[in-house]
């Protein structure tokens, strides 16, 4: 599933190609990828201009006058290309934007799993995804003290917690493990067990990890392209995630794979130890 970084790459790709384009026309060939009634979705969009692209946490925000905003959510396997119209139609492509200069946004996605959904911008916090995620990981709004609070607030494993959104937004399977591995964090640890100074060091780490994978392009490991159709590069940097048997970089004891929330997970038996409550 595209990370943070990965949809990061997506927008910014997207604001290159589609700000100022005016839709002439929409053709939905899988009903269920848009969640308002096809009428609705068509009736609102058509005419309308695109006026910039933003992101909260994994959704794209793409912006139209008129205050609308579709929110898209790529879930596992969704991407958007710009192509010309005559280029041949693909069968994984499920939404298409017609635009009056002759190009064509097109949304493929081979689980179908993505969705979007059209609102009145500014009713974001209405969509059921966006209105419980927590900060963006970023030094402006990731505030360390409310993090370490947050966290002081469940005994359930720190990988979990990280992942459900809702103390920090953006993180997946593979940034959770590249962190924690960083941060020398077991991720079975019990989130309420990090001390003051484990959880400084982890808020700094998520922050610094996920803008390098910003600036990589993102990280690659089956199909992600971002909009332009180039490959992430963050894949070459990876410490842990994917390394099972390979050895760690501080220590050299083999990487171990285990099962944490249903989840592949990747960590050094040596240098992360999972605490347990006294």
């Amino acid at each position: 599933m595209p990370e943070l970084p990965e949809v990061e790459n997506v927008r910014r790709g997207l604001a290159e190609l589609v700000i100022g384009k005016t839709v002439k026309d929409i053709q939905i060939l899988w009903s269920k990828i848009v969640v308002n009634p096809d009428e609705v979705f068509l009736d609102g969009l058509v005419d309308r201009q695109i006026i910039g692209v933003d992101r909260r946490g994994k959704y794209l925000l793409i912006r139209f006058d008129h205050d609308l905003t579709v929110v898209s959510h790529l879930r596992m396997e969704g991407k958007y290309e710009v192509d010309d119209q005559s280029a041949p139609v693909t069968k994984h492509t499920h939404v298409i934007f017609e635009m009056t200069d002759g190009t064509q946004l097109r949304y493929l996605d081979t689980r179908k799993f993505g969705r979007m959904q059209l609102i009145e911008t500014g009713q974001e916090m209405t969509v059921a995804g966006l209105k419980t995620l927590g900060p963006e990981p970023t030094p402006a709004t990731f505030d360390v003290h409310q993090f370490y609070q947050a966290l002081q607030k469940h005994h359930k494993a720190i990988k979990p917690l990280l992942l459900d959104q809702k103390v920090v937004t953006g993180l997946g399977n593979i940034y959770v493990d590249e962190t924690l591995w960083l941060s020398q964090i077991h991720p079975e640890t019990p989130a309420d067990l990090l001390t003051q100074a484990e959880v400084q060091k982890l808020h700094d780490d998520i922050i610094t990890e996920l803008q390098l994978a910003i600036n990589s392009g993102g990280t690659t490991v089956n199909t992600f392209l971002n909009a332009t159709g180039h490959a992430g590069a963050f894949q070459e940097m990876l410490h842990v995630y994917g390394k099972k048997g390979e050895p760690c970089e501080r220590c050299q004891t083999p990487i171990e794979k285990i099962k944490v929330a249903q989840r592949g997970t990747h960590f050094c038996p040596h240098c992360q130890i999972r605490k347990e409550a006294r």
